[in-house]
Parts: structure tokens; C-alpha cells; sequence
């Protein structure tokens, strides 16, 4: 059984979600662009070491609350791990934060113009943790880089097969079939994600939700029908290599979506900023983001 109260505020709460889940292949660049070089660790422990401080100093800022951030998503050993001395998804929760865990474990090479998720034997296994530690939800990100309907079809089928995995454990699934901004045919692709993810949720068994983190479109409104999907409990967009202020234009062109940004968050906070400093620029990203978010995209001229 889904949380319910988590999902109402999932569902109809007025802000974004926050992407923590940096894994090991993005951490270095996630931590370098803090203004923490690789000369400051000499493995992955004290790499990951140092990126869950940041986290840490992250969730644990002032600004940081329910108010305007709905929900956070963590890496395993955020989730693990500790802040001002109690578990990380419990903090969360006491500042009105749902917690949700990134849980896929990489990307198979590129195959059919997309890259599936790897193999996850473990996961039945790791979602009974994560509901022990009061964790809500999950995400798991496959990529699409060109407009192969046979390929994003395999993405679409692994992410929802998966999704329903997730859901018999009670939680729900974001699922994120990334169109890469890069892909050279990507309204094309965008256009066959859409169908894809219309036909498998009218599918999908049982009465559970699932969210939905995707590419913010070329075409405005494109997720419309899906942002009002009764399977769907929200659309959220990623950032995806676009700047702040690029996504954020571009989210308010969006009726019913809101932001899941990580890099786009981030992008303005450094190592060395004093603790004033530091919740002041997360602030102001903070509400950026959420008034993006909350935004009614202006109506089309006549």
C-alpha cells in the first residue's frame, strides 16, 4: 500500500523535488563542480565521503524545507547515512521532505539508439531496506538518444516492469525514460516516448501510481495528456545539461509539471562559501525552482 499521506503530498503539494542522487560515475564532477577537486580524495570512500557531507550541508540548510521542496531524491548511502544525528530520510521527513532513493545501477552500453538500465538482482532486496527506512518512492533512469521506436519501446517496457516490482513493495516509482537534449531527431523521439508511456500506463495493473521524470520537451504541453493520466501522481522534468535559467524558462511552459533538478540546483553552491553564504545561494535557487514549478504557463495567442 502506497503512503497515502506522502502521495497527497506528492500529488497536489506546491514545489519541486530536489535530485541528491549523484552515483559513483557523476559524483566526481558533481563534487568538482563544488570547488572539491580530485586531488582531495584518494578513493571512492572518502569520495563519497565528501559528496554526503555536501548533501548534508544541503538538507540540513535553513532554507531547505517542505516549504518549497516537496521531495528529495537520495543516493544508497545517503540513505544510509546520518544528518545532525538521525537517518537522513527520517530528517527528511521532519522538515515535510518525502524521501524517495535512486535505485537503478547504471546503463548498459548504447544499443538500438538507447541505453537500457543494467541488471538489478538485488533490488527486492534494497526496496525492503528502503521501506524500513521510511523511504517513499524511487527513481531509476534510462536514456533515449535518437528516435528508434523499437528502442524506446524496450525502455519503456524495462522501466514499467521494474516500476511494478517497486510498487508490490509499497512504494512508488518514478520512472525516467530521459530523452537526451542532444539527440539529433529528439522531438521525433519525444513524440514516440509519449505513446509508449500512454499505452503502458492505460496497462498498468492494479491501482497504484507512478510518477513520471522526463526531458522537458521541445514542444510545450506535450506531457499534457500525461500530467492528467489518473496512473500518473506527477510529472517532474530533470534538468538535464540545461542551465537554471534555461530550465526554468523552459518549465514554465509546462502546465501540471515541476522541476527535479540536480545540477541545476547545484550549480551556484561552493565548498568554501560560510554557512550564511552557502543557505542564501541555495535559497535563491530554492525559489527559483519553485516558482517555475508552480507557474501557469501563459495562455496561446488567438
Amino acid at each position: 500500500m502506497q503512503d497515502s499521506e506522502m502521495m497527497a503530498r506528492i500529488a497536489g503539494g506546491q514545489g519541486f523535488i530536489a535530485a541528491l542522487d549523484q552515483s559513483g560515475g557523476s559524483t566526481p564532477g558533481a563534487l568538482k563542480a563544488y570547488g572539491i577537486g580530485a586531488d582531495a580524495y584518494a578513493n571512492d570512500d572518502q569520495m563519497f565521503a565528501l559528496v554526503h557531507k555536501m548533501r548534508v550541508r544541503i538538507i540540513t540548510a535553513p532554507s531547505f524545507t517542505g516549504d518549497k521542496v516537496l521531495g528529495a531524491i537520495l543516493f544508497e548511502k545517503t540513505m544510509d547515512g546520518e544528518a545532525d544525528g538521525k537517518p537522513v530520510p527520517q530528517l527528511l521527513r521532519e522538515r515535510g521532505v518525502v524521501p524517495f532513493l535512486k535505485v537503478d545501477k547504471g546503463l548498459e552500453d548504447e544499443a538500438d539508439g538507447v541505453k537500457l538500465m543494467k541488471p538489478n538482482p538485488g533490488l527486492d532486496a534494497l526496496l525492503g531496506r528502503a521501506v524500513a527506512k521510511g523511504i517513499v518512492g524511487t527513481k531509476m533512469r534510462s536514456v533515449i538518444e535518437r528516435a528508434s521506436p523499437s528502442g524506446i519501446a524496450a525502455v519503456v517496457s524495462q522501466q514499467f516492469e521494474v516500476g511494478e516490482q517497486i510498487m508490490a513493495h509499497g512504494l512508488v516509482p518514478i520512472i525516467e525514460p530521459e530523452v537526451s537534449i542532444k539527440a539529433p531527431d529528439r522531438a521525433a523521439a519525444e513524440d514516440i516516448l509519449l505513446a509508449e508511456l500512454k499505452a503502458a500506463l492505460d496497462g498498468l495493473p492494479g491501482d497504484g501510481k507512478v510518477m513520471l521524470k522526463l526531458t522537458l520537451p521541445t514542444t510545450a504541453d506535450l506531457y499534457a495528456p500525461l500530467v492528467d493520466h489518473p496512473r500518473v501522481a506527477r510529472v517532474v522534468a530533470l534538468s538535464g545539461g540545461f542551465t537554471r535559467e534555461q530550465a526554468c524558462r523552459e518549465l514554465a511552459r509546462n502546465r501540471g509539471v515541476i522541476a527535479s533538478f540536480s545540477r541545476a540546483l547545484l550549480e551556484d553552491l561552493r565548498a568554501d562559501m560560510s554557512d550564511e553564504q552557502f543557505d542564501r545561494t541555495l535559497g535563491a535557487a530554492i525559489d527559483e525552482i519553485h516558482a517555475a514549478s508552480v507557474a501557469e504557463p501563459a495562455p496561446a495567442a488567438a
